[in-house]
């Protein structure tokens, strides 16, 4: 059977709760919303306000975790003390309770039997405290993975610093300068991430639901400092029980918006990082389908 995606072209904080609905899951327990809070000096991030509506529906705490950047990027998120600090800045703090999951040490080590390239995924330890996740994913492009959408958001967005660094170098260094010296070749970076994200997606188990909101379609991601502005025009709202098949008709999205002069700018960056693998091995792990049937709203 296909997965089901749900789609709606109405960008309002309202038609976030309709697709939820739509989903017809009852977020168990304490919910982690998972969002992108942003980087200083990023202009695309979607704000704090645009997702009350859906983070006070199902009663919910945003989670983040720290960056990995080392000396590799501007950026002040990869440290708990500024990380706090912007996450206030940007309002975050002002409208929901937030968790900074690995703000305390030990990161939780979750073992993949069945993976690419990561035998182990580490979480920020505080992931431990919910029940249930609701990912809230701003799809846009990358500059290492190409695109950011649910894998990504499941696998670097829920990895804490360390874990972040795991991924990125593929499993050989959990060390967050050295291993942008040794970043893996781009392919087995994104096995890494597709394995990263079914940890996480075994994690809840059948209690989690993802949303990617497709606007303000950069090429750059909400980490960058310095982003392109947006390239593309507004699509609309996908929802789905499914990562890999949300990401996927995202994608497909992008790849019809034919008469969207930016297409092709966006285009280059995705194939240019080899973005769809990730979604080709997360398929292939078993944690979600590539096949699946859209329902518009």
């Amino acid at each position: 059977m296909k997965s089901k995606v749900y789609f709606t072209k109405e960008m309002t904080p309202e038609s976030v709760i309709k697709m939820y609905k739509a989903l017809g899951i009852d977020l168990p327990g304490k919910v982690a919303v998972k969002v992108h809070s942003g980087e200083k000096g990023n202009q695309n991030f979607l704000r704090p306000e645009f997702w009350k509506p859906m983070v006070d529906e199902v009663k919910g705490t945003i989670v983040e975790c720290n960056t990995a950047y080392g000396d590799a990027f501007a950026g002040v998120r990869d440290h708990t003390e500024s990380h706090w600090k912007l996450i206030e800045y940007h309002g975050w703090s002002h409208f929901f309770k937030v968790d900074l999951m690995d703000a305390e040490g030990p990161d939780v080590v979750r073992e993949i039997p069945v993976h690419k390239v990561l035998e182990k995924d580490l979480l920020g330890k505080n992931i431990m405290n919910y029940d249930s996740m609701l990912v809230l994913a701003h799809f846009k492009g990358h500059p290492q993975g190409g695109y950011g959408g649910a894998l990504k958001q499941l696998s670097i967005g829920c990895a804490s610093a360390r874990g972040k660094a795991l991924i990125h170098s593929a499993g050989v260094s959990d060390d967050n300068h050295e291993c942008w010296q040794k970043h893996a070749e781009q392919s087995r970076f994104c096995e890494a991430m597709a394995d990263a994200a079914s940890a996480v997606v075994d994690l809840f188990k059948g209690k989690i639901a993802f949303i990617n909101v497709m606007k303000n379609l950069s090429v750059d991601c909400d980490c960058c400092a310095v982003a392109e502005d947006p390239c593309m025009k507004d699509i609309g709202i996908l929802a789905s029980l499914d990562p890999v098949a949300i990401d996927q008709a995202c994608i497909d999205k992008i790849y019809a918006a034919t008469d969207d002069p930016g297409r092709a700018h966006f285009i280059r960056r995705v194939e240019s990082r080899k973005g769809i693998h990730t979604i080709e091995a997360a398929a292939e792990l078993g944690f979600g389908s590539r096949e699946y049937e859209l329902i518009e709203l």
